[in-house]
This record gives structure tokens, sequence and C-alpha cells, in this order.
């Protein structure tokens, strides 16, 4: 018994010691906020495709059709993997992707959108406007850090083709305030409303592949 009160006794200094320790982080230092993150990941695959290229409603195959013939989503080999970090201060989020299947050079768009499986939703991140997508994913990998400035107010649509509803990510159906924030990008994922949507020149409409983000546990 007195071996065991010792061991406990010694057990609680060292507990004691450590919590002491100078340089030691607490648990809500705000500076935190900057370095822990929301994570969220999405695995990309054709059959997440809203439909097929040739699907694309006639007044839009001009604007937004392939330039390339085209494959049926269950035949394409195309896949990938994202991951969506939200620093918890919601100041900026980081994203890393990884494809294979996919030429760099048919690339010609990715987003991430928001919408919910199978419909086709408005852009709120565009890594085009990070630089040129053909040489950012050589190497079959992409890393881009994004602000509240860095989010798009997306038109999707031809000039003249009339919308029953905005056109930019609203935060909540129905309600005329539109994301333009990270902490409002954070909220989308975590209604599993945001995805990943890769287009190339075969599939420049519903886009090769897609991926609805989930939270990582």
């Amino acid at each position: 018994m007195r071996t065991s009160t010792s061991l406990a006794t010694t057990v609680t200094a060292l507990v004691v010691a450590l919590a002491a320790r100078p340089g030691r982080v607490a648990a809500d230092d705000p500076a935190l906020g900057a370095t822990t993150y929301y994570t969220y990941e999405a695995f990309l695959s054709p059959a997440q495709e809203g439909g097929e290229e040739s699907e694309i409603p006639k007044p839009l195959v001009k604007s937004l059709g392939s330039t390339k013939p085209s494959t049926p989503r269950a035949e394409r080999k195309s896949r990938g993997w994202g991951r969506v970090r939200f620093t918890k201060d919601l100041t900026k989020v980081l994203v890393d992707v990884e494809i294979k299947g996919v030429d760099p050079a048919d690339i010609v768009m990715f987003h991430i959108h928001c919408g919910p499986p199978g419909g086709l939703g408005p852009i709120l991140l565009d890594f085009g406007k990070f630089g040129d997508l053909t040489k950012a994913m050589a190497g079959n990998k992409l890393t881009v850090e994004a602000a509240n400035k860095d989010l798009t107010w997306a038109s999707m649509f031809p000039k003249g083709f009339k919308l029953a509803l905005p056109e930019s990510c609203p935060v909540e159906p129905g309600w005329p305030i539109q994301v333009k924030t990270i902490g409002g990008m954070e909220y989308l994922a975590r209604k599993g409303v945001l995805y990943f949507n890769l287009h190339t020149k075969q599939h420049t409409y519903f886009g090769e592949m897609r991926g609805q983000l989930h939270p990582v546990p």
C-alpha cells in the first residue's frame, strides 16, 4: 500500500511540474487560432459528377462545352484527393490536392464550389486565380493558401443567361447574405455543401472529377 501511495504522489508531482514548465502554451492561448485547424477532405472521382458531357444544356454548349472528345464517367480512370484546413481563427484556408490519371496540360479550370452532391453550384474558390494551372499542377499536386480576398462571387453563366437564384454561395438557402469570408466557407464545409471540381478539355461543363468535402475525424 505504501508503494502505491508513493507512486501516486510521484506521478502527481510530475504532472504539476510539467504543467508549470516555462513556455507552456495554455489551451486557450489566442496564438493557437493561427496554428490549429478544422480539417476536411475529399476523394475525387468521375462518379460524383452530376451528368455526362453529352447532357450539357444546348444554350451552354458553345461557351462551356468540351474542346476534346469526352469519355463516360464509368470509363474514366481519373482520381484525386483533397484536403482543406481552416485555421481556427478563420483567417485563412490551406488547400492540398493530389490527382492521378489526368494530363495537367488538359486542365482548364479547378474550383471549390458550394452545392449538395450531384448538383452544380456556384464557384467559391477559383484556383486559377493563383496562377497558371498547367504549371501549378505539373507534378499532379497543388497547394494553395487563401484568405477572404480570394473568395469568388462567381459568374458561371454566359452574359444574358438569367438565373433565378444568386450566383454566389448563400449562407443559407433563401437568405440574401452571400459567403465572402473564410468563416462562411468553413460553415458551408460543416454543412457538407462544398466540393472540389476539376475541369478538363474533355469534360469542361460538369467536370472531369468531383469530390464532396467531409470532416476529418
